[in-house]
């Protein structure tokens, strides 16, 4: 069971110095800017940037295709001889940012690794497209796959649902929002530091914490633009943030992995505690001294393998795979 009583000073409204971050770390996190995403103009220009990115085609032998699904798509990572198991994923960005291409290394990655086809969602974004966009998105993938897993080559009852920061938020909703429309369900969710609770946004002494790569300026920015609203409302409509339903009861196993120098990370002991709680399997991985997106980031550093070689653990498990 996890330890989550120690107070960390991220999320106490003092700045996260340099020192307070792993040594292993350091260095690539040294000289992170607060990107101004709140500023149109500059969101606009990062977007463009983003599309310009060239990513690979191919790697460790894992082909790449893609498939047109109404206003949404979806990435394909298919290893030569793949298992019956997947893994549905979604990409992370603040609900802003970000596209399903950005994430080939990892997703060719695990679909090698694993030998599992690996399905990545290229969701529409905020705020041209506000809630329930993204999440509408996500879940029709995930009918589709349910549709057509014969054809896919893949069992129904054994395709995991993940995806990091925002893609983490996304995944926890469509649990839920599968969890209600009955039906075969996810056989697990991988979570990794999920942006799940809009409240961390409306929390404005956390503005002055400088927090690495995701502070709490974009986490608000990211959260109002989806939600087309001002973060912390009283009440949100199903599946809008993740943290506000009630009852998680009967939700599938889980894996919830985020640094302690997270914006996040209260947010996401508090989602972690409360899947305990409503009687759900829940592997919590709390890296010490880690920023948002340090295994992105740092990929070579002991605890970024160590995140990694336990997520791949809890999908072998999880999806029945040899070790």
């Amino acid at each position: 069971m996890p330890n989550h009583t120690k107070s960390y000073k991220n999320n106490e409204g003092h700045a996260v110095h340099i020192n307070e971050i792993h040594p292993e770390l350091r260095k690539a996190f040294k000289y992170i800017p607060a990107l101004p995403l709140g500023n149109r103009v500059f969101l606009s220009f990062l977007r463009g940037l983003g599309r310009l990115i060239l990513t690979p085609r191919a790697r460790d032998g894992v082909m790449v295709s893609e498939q047109v699904l109404g206003p949404a798509s979806v990435r394909i990572y298919r290893p030569t001889t793949p298992s019956a198991a997947a893994l549905l994923w979604i990409h992370g960005g603040g609900m802003i940012l970000g596209h399903a291409k950005h994430d080939d290394v990892v997703c060719a990655h695990t679909a090698a690794k694993l030998n599992i086809n690996v399905f990545s969602v290229e969701y529409r974004l905020a705020p041209e497209h506000p809630y329930p966009a993204a999440i509408d998105d996500c879940f029709n993938v995930w009918q589709w796959l349910q549709q057509n897993a014969a054809e896919l080559g893949i069992d129904p009852a054994r395709i995991a649902i993940g995806g990091e920061s925002a893609g983490g938020g996304l995944a926890a909703s469509l649990a839920q929002r599968v969890l209600d429309q009955g039906g075969v369900q996810p056989a697990a969710q991988l979570l990794v530091y999920p942006m799940l609770d809009d409240r961390t946004a409306a929390r404005r002494e956390l503005d002055a914490t400088r927090h690495r790569l995701w502070s709490n300026n974009n986490n608000r920015t990211g959260w109002e633009h989806y939600l087309d609203q001002p973060a912390g409302a009283e009440q949100l409509p199903p599946y809008a943030a993740a943290a506000r339903r009630d009852d998680l009861r009967g939700l599938p196993k889980a894996w919830l992995g985020v640094g302690e120098a997270d914006l996040l990370y209260q947010e996401d002991c508090s989602y972690e505690r409360r899947l305990r709680d409503a009687g759900v399997d829940c592997q919590f991985e709390g890296v010490p001294k880690a920023p948002h997106g340090f295994d992105r980031l740092v990929p070579r550093a002991s605890m970024s393998r160590a995140f990694l070689e336990s997520k791949h653990r809890f999908l072998r498990e999880t999806l029945q795979l040899p070790d």
